[in-house]
């Protein structure tokens, strides 16, 4: 097995990824908290997260990929409270709506979702271990996590404490020190609320990720109980950090081997955040641009990098695959042979390291110029085009793109009014040839064209494209 590298975010270097079990990897992925619809942040954690998961398939693991649905939160009980809707309602729509985003951007499916409300007990048995090692403690309003009892807490972040993070911990002068976190917060009035032995109320943020890491993925018999933990750069702390620490004092496991975590989508130079305004919705950008050009753009970057969202680099981004896909209009109908082993392995040997996608995406453009440069040479050699069809699909396999059909790809935008139009000229065309009408076959080819309409006579019969 080829060897892959990684940048742990936690030791602040590129790491030699071994996984706990042979050729298994389990990676767990914070996944969104349900109260909105997605946006581009959603969008670049979960297409980053995907390649992560395409690559180690591609290198033969086993890959148990699980991501969660926080689905009780403070947001989620607002929204229901300005919607007069129950949490069910609220989230189960934006749920929807999420895995719809995700199947658009040709995310693959997760072997586990777990909801947060779903895994309650989970989190009380875990929340009861620490009390009964005075790890936590209660007072009035909440069961707190005593960071002063873990002597590793800040080890993965390399920090303890910071404003921002005070900002999000409730004050209470009840707690042990001030960066104690809430592990369960008691009843309050129209809140939300389950029963407990400790006292009915609803789990903290942090408790929830690591209960259902726990119970879904967890090995019980090694010093990890998982190979990857990832999400945005954001969340390293205090989220990871106490996660990390709730997960080595309740089980005495380290939570995750590798820790990688994605960079920022921002706007006007601006992190996007709903609390700044400037959150932009995938669904908007939807309208415009296909899921599979959002991808190619996100990717286009190191995971990693901060990335400057414009839409002049998104239509440079479209640009540069529509190349790809005049490739394989060029070799329609052909049937795929096997991938060019070279080809093949400089694309994965990029991948391998930390998930160099622009040094991944210049050997795609190679071979995008070498293969238009050799059909030209050998239209009619069929055994190229075979090996361009298996490239093409590798491409698919292990980034994510370029499966679409040829001409469907460049329909991207054209309304169902317009389409039943071409689609009824098209068929009008036929019937001119049919009947040997050629100069109105012609007309209605020309009619076409001025419509920004080319088509192309195949075998399968006629296919067209929006220029």
């Amino acid at each position: 097995m080829k060897k892959i590298y990684f940048y742990d975010t936690s030791k602040k270097t590129k790491v030699e990824f071994v996984s706990l079990k042979p050729n298994i990897a389990k990676i767990y992925v914070c996944g969104p908290t349900v109260y909105d619809n997605s946006h581009l942040g959603h969008a670049r954690s979960a297409i980053a997260f995907d390649l992560l998961h395409r690559v180690l398939k591609a290198n033969g693991y086993e890959v148990v990929f699980a991501k969660n649905f926080t689905d009780i939160d403070d947001k989620i009980i607002k929204k229901m409270k300005e919607e007069g809707k129950s949490l069910e309602e609220i989230t189960t729509f934006y749920i929807k709506n999420y895995k719809n985003d995700m199947e658009i951007l040709n995310i693959l499916p997760n072997s586990f979702e777990p909801k947060a409300t779903e895994n309650l007990d989970a989190m009380k048995e875990m929340i009861e271990n620490l009390l009964s090692k005075d790890i936590a403690y209660k007072t009035d309003d909440s069961v707190y996590f005593d960071v002063s009892k873990d002597k590793n807490y800040g080890s993965l972040s390399n920090q303890a404490s910071d404003e921002n993070s005070q900002a999000r911990v409730e004050i209470n002068n009840q707690k042990r020190n001030s960066s104690d976190f809430a592990l369960w917060k008691f009843e309050k009035a129209s809140d939300v609320s389950f029963a407990s032995n400790f006292g009915a109320g609803r789990p903290g943020w942090h408790i929830e990720c690591s209960a259902m890491i726990e119970k879904h993925l967890a090995y019980k018999d090694e010093p990890f109980q998982i190979d990857i933990h990832c999400g945005g750069a954001d969340l390293l702390f205090p989220h990871h950090e106490n996660e990390a620490s709730q997960t080595r004092c309740a089980s005495g496991q380290n939570l995750a081997k590798y820790w990688m975590h994605n960079g920022f989508v921002n706007i006007n130079g601006e992190k996007m955040s709903k609390s700044l305004g400037n959150s932009f919705f995938l669904k908007d950008v939807l309208k415009s641009y296909s899921g599979e050009v959002v991808r190619f753009y996100l990717l286009s970057s190191s995971y990693r990098a901060n990335i400057n969202f414009n839409e002049e680099d998104l239509l440079v981004s479209k640009k540069r695959l529509d190349k790809l896909y005049r490739v394989k209009k060029r070799v329609y109908e052909v049937t795929a042979s096997k991938v060019n082993e070279n080809f093949e392995n400089t694309v994965l040997e990029a991948l391998n390291d930390d998930l160099n996608t622009s040094l991944a995406f210049s050997f795609i453009d190679e071979f995008i110029n070498s293969s238009n440069d050799s059909l030209d040479k050998n239209p009619k050699d069929k055994t190229l085009k075979q090996e361009i069809v298996a490239n093409i699909e590798f491409i698919e396999k292990v980034l994510g793109f370029g499966g679409s059909d040829a001409f469907s790809y460049f329909q991207f935008g054209v309304s169902l009014e317009l389409k039943k139009e071409i689609e009824d000229l098209i068929s009008k065309r036929a019937e001119a040839k049919k009947n040997k009408d050629f100069s109105k076959a012609d007309s209605i080819r020309d009619e076409l064209s001025s419509m920004n309409i080319s088509i192309m006579d195949t075998a399968l019969g006629v296919v067209w494209e929006y220029r």
